[in-house]
C-alpha cells in the first residue's frame, strides 16, 4: 500500500515537473538545482528539435515514394541549404548568447534590443539568398554534381526552398531569442505548429504538384511557425518585449552581434560545407548511393537534433550564469548536460545497430538504396556517444559568446582532415561509400576530444559580449 502510494506520488511529481517545463512560465536559471535547471530547459528544447527532426523525415518519407531521382534531388538541395542552416544557426547562436547574457545581468530591455537587431540582419541576408535561388536553381544542382534528370526534374524544388529561405532563418533566430531568455516552451510550440501543418500539407501538395509540392509544404509550415513566434515576441508579455524603437540600428549592439554571429556562422558553414563536399564525393557512386546517403542522413539528423536540443540547454545556462558572474555554476551545468546527452546517444547507437533495416525500410524498399543507407546508419552510429558530448561542448562555447574556438576546431578537423581523408579512402583506395561513413565517425570523435580539452582550459569564462 505504501509502495503504491509512493509510486503514484513520484509519477505525479514527474508529471508536474514536465508540465512546468512545457509552460511559458519564466524561470531564474542562475540559482537552485543545476540538474533541475538543465531538465527544465532541456525538455522543451529536446521536443523542439524533435519537431525539426520530423520535418526531415516527413519530407523524405513522401518524396521517397517518387523514386531515387527525387530523393537525390532533395539530398543535393539539402546540402546547399546547409549553408542557409549555417547562417540561421550562426545568427541564432549570437542572439542566444547576447540575450542570455543580458537576461543574466537583469537587463531585459537590452535583451530585447539584441533580438531586434538580429532580426534586421536576417531579413537582409534572406533577400540575397532568395535572389540566388530564383535566378540559378539549375546551376546550383549542376554544381552539386546532379545528373540531367535531377536538374530537369528537381530544379523547382531547389528554387522554392532557396527563395523561401527567410522562414528557415527566422524560425531558428526567433527560437534562439526565446531560448536565450529561458523560455524554451514557446520555441518548442512554434516547431510543433509548423510540423503539424507540414505533415498535413506534404502528402496533399505532393499529390497535386509532385516534388515541388514538398517544398511548398515545408515552406508554408515553417511560415506558420514564424507567425506564431512573432505574435508572442511582439505582444510583449514575457521577459523579451520587442518594440519598434528596438529595430533602429544600434552600432554597439550590432557590432557585438556580428562579432559572435560571423564566427558562429563560419563555424557552421565549415561543418555544413564539409557535408556538401561529402555529398559531392557520394555522387561518384551514382544516384542510388546519393539517395541511400540522403535517407541515412535524415535518420541520423532525426536523432541528433533532440540531442542538440539538450545541448542548447547548456548554451542558455552558460550565458545566463556568466551574466550573473557564476562561472563555476556555468561549468557544472555543461558537464551535467554532457553526461545526459551521452546516455541518450548511447541508446540511439544501439537502436541503429540493431534496427537499421527497419528504419530505412520505412522510407524506401529499393534494394540498392537500402543497402547503402543501412551501412551508413550502422557505421555512423558507432560514434554517437562522442557526438552527444561534443555538441554540448560546442554549444557551451557558443553560449559564452566564444564562437571562435569551435570555428577553429571545425576548420581543422573537417577541412584539413576529413575531406582529404574521405576522398583518399573512398575514391583513391576504392573503399566506396563505406569509406565516407568511416571518415565521419573518426572526424566527429576527434572533434569531441579536442573540444573537451579546450573546454577544461576555461578561456571561455573570460569572454565579454
Amino acid at each position: 500500500m505504501i509502495t503504491t502510494y509512493s509510486r503514484n506520488k513520484s509519477v505525479t511529481r514527474i508529471f508536474n515537473f514536465i508540465k512546468e517545463a512545457l509552460s511559458t512560465k519564466q524561470h531564474d536559471f542562475t540559482s537552485g538545482s543545476i540538474r533541475r535547471a538543465v531538465f527544465l530547459l532541456a525538455i522543451p528544447m529536446i521536443l523542439e528539435m524533435c519537431m525539426e527532426s520530423v520535418f526531415a523525415i516527413v519530407d523524405i518519407f513522401f518524396v521517397g515514394k517518387l523514386g531515387s531521382v527525387a530523393t537525390a534531388t532533395v539530398g543535393l538541395t539539402e546540402s546547399v541549404l546547409a549553408v542557409v542552416y549555417s547562417l540561421a544557426f550562426g545568427i541564432s547562436v549570437a542572439a542566444t548568447a547576447l540575450v542570455a547574457r543580458r537576461v543574466g545581468e537583469k537587463h531585459s530591455g537590452n535583451a530585447a534590443k539584441a533580438g531586434a537587431q538580429a532580426i534586421v540582419v536576417v531579413v537582409v541576408v534572406a533577400i540575397l539568398i532568395s535572389l540566388t535561388g530564383i535566378l540559378f536553381p539549375k546551376d546550383i544542382l549542376r554544381l552539386m554534381g546532379g545528373t540531367d534528370d535531377i536538374v530537369e526534374h528537381g530544379f523547382r524544388f531547389t528554387e522554392i526552398m532557396l527563395s523561401g529561405n527567410i522562414v528557415i532563418l527566422l524560425l531558428f533566430l526567433l527560437n534562439g531569442i526565446f531560448r536565450g531568455a529561458g523560455n524554451a516552451a514557446i520555441a518548442m510550440r512554434s516547431l510543433w505548429l509548423a510540423n503539424i501543418c507540414n505533415i498535413i500539407l506534404c502528402p496533399t501538395l505532393i499529390h497535386f504538384f509532385g516534388l515541388p509540392g514538398a517544398a511548398m509544404a515545408t515552406t508554408t509550415g515553417r511560415a506558420i511557425g514564424v507567425y506564431y513566434q512573432l505574435w508572442h515576441l511582439l505582444k510583449g508579455k514575457g521577459i523579451i518585449k520587442i518594440r519598434v524603437q528596438h529595430f533602429v540600428p544600434d552600432k554597439q549592439v550590432m557590432k557585438s552581434l556580428l562579432k559572435v554571429a560571423s564566427t558562429a556562422t563560419l563555424q557552421f558553414l565549415i561543418g555544413s560545407a564539409s557535408w556538401i563536399a561529402m555529398a559531392r564525393i557520394m555522387t561518384d557512386f551514382g544516384s542510388d548511393a546519393v539517395a541511400g546517403y540522403t535517407i541515412a542522413l535524415r535518420w541520423i539528423v532525426f536523432f541528433i537534433l533532440p540531442a542538440f536540443g539538450l545541448s542548447n540547454a547548456a548554451a542558455t545556462l552558460v550565458g545566463q550564469n556568466l551574466g550573473a558572474k557564476q562561472t563555476m555554476r556555468a561549468e557544472e551545468s555543461v558537464w551535467k548536460a554532457a553526461k545526459y546527452n551521452a546516455i541518450f546517444m548511447a541508446i540511439v547507437s544501439v537502436l541503429f545497430l540493431a534496427f537499421a533495416n527497419f528504419f530505412v525500410g520505412i522510407i524506401t524498399t529499393e534494394p540498392a538504396v537500402v543497402s547503402i543507407a543501412v551501412v551508413a546508419l550502422r557505421i555512423v552510429s558507432l560514434g554517437y556517444v562522442f557526438y552527444g558530448v561534443g555538441m554540448v561542448m560546442m554549444n557551451a562555447f557558443n553560449g559564452a559568446g566564444d564562437s571562435r574556438t569551435p570555428t577553429w576546431v571545425n576548420l581543422f578537423w573537417f577541412w584539413i582532415f576529413q575531406i582529404p581523408l574521405a576522398y583518399l579512402v573512398a575514391i583513391v583506395w576504392n573503399w566506396g561509400p563505406k569509406g565516407v561513413f568511416i571518415c565521419i565517425v573518426v572526424t566527429e570523435t576527434c572533434i569531441t576530444i579536442t573540444s573537451m580539452i579546450l573546454f577544461k582550459r576555461g578561456r571561455w569564462k573570460l569572454i565579454k559580449v
